[in-house]
Formats: structure tokens, sequence, C-alpha cells
């Protein structure tokens, strides 16, 4: 891997850092407190591991309005977050929070991708 191989990954890494941080920070300030509503426990969608609601929040409350629409009209709308109830349930700080969190989140997985494929294709040699 060249220098500018370096450079990126060095970002990328930084910023998967920077996740892990708002992810710790969403599930302890926001998730936490949905979990203990009654109201809101069965809207976090299905926990496949362990932490997997911490991401199905962050990602119903940063969604789009027609997305959301889309995937709650079909049939697998009980995997997701419901996005309607949860946004009764949080403040603005708790949505920026989440918001912040799955752009994070989903931007420094696809460089990592990205940069794991142009290494494969030789990019960087």
């Amino acid at each position: 891997m060249n220098e500018t191989g370096i450079i990126l990954l060095t970002i990328a890494l930084f910023g998967l850092f920077f996740t892990m941080i708002l992810y710790v920070l969403f599930g302890q300030v926001t998730v936490r407190k949905l979990r203990k509503n009654k109201e809101t426990k069965d809207s976090l969608g299905i926990e496949f591991a362990s932490g997997w609601d911490i991401l199905n929040v962050a990602l119903a409350l940063s969604r789009p309005k027609w997305l959301e629409k889309c995937i709650m009209a079909s049939p697998t709308a009980y995997f997701a977050a419901d996005a309607k109830v949860l946004y009764q349930y949080t403040n603005r700080f708790d949505r920026i929070l989440g918001r912040l969190f799955s752009f994070f989140s989903l931007t420094t997985t696809l460089m990592l991708l990205a940069l794991a494929l142009a290494d494969a294709v030789g990019l960087f040699d």
C-alpha cells in the first residue's frame, strides 16, 4: 500500500473510532431510555445480536419519511424500528445524535469497503 492508501486508511480508522464513541453514547443516552419505556419497548425492531437495536433506532431516526412509509408497508416491517413512535419519545438532541451516528457509521463502512476493494484490484501498488 502506498502513502495515499495509508493516509486514507488512517482517516477511515479515525472515523471508525469516532463511530464507536457515538455508538456507545447513543446507546447509553437514547436507546437505554427507549428500552425502559413501555410504549417504545416493542418499537425498536428485531435484535439479531446484542446492541443491534441501537443501529435500528439510529437508522429509523435518520431515514427519510418516504422510505419509512415503504419500510413500514412491507411484510418485513417488524425487523425495523418504528420511527413514528420513536419521534414521539425522543428530543432534538436524541435525533441529531442518531443521525450523526448513522452518518458516520455508513460513511466509515463504505470508505473501508472501498479501500479494501481498491487494494484488492491493485490500485495502491
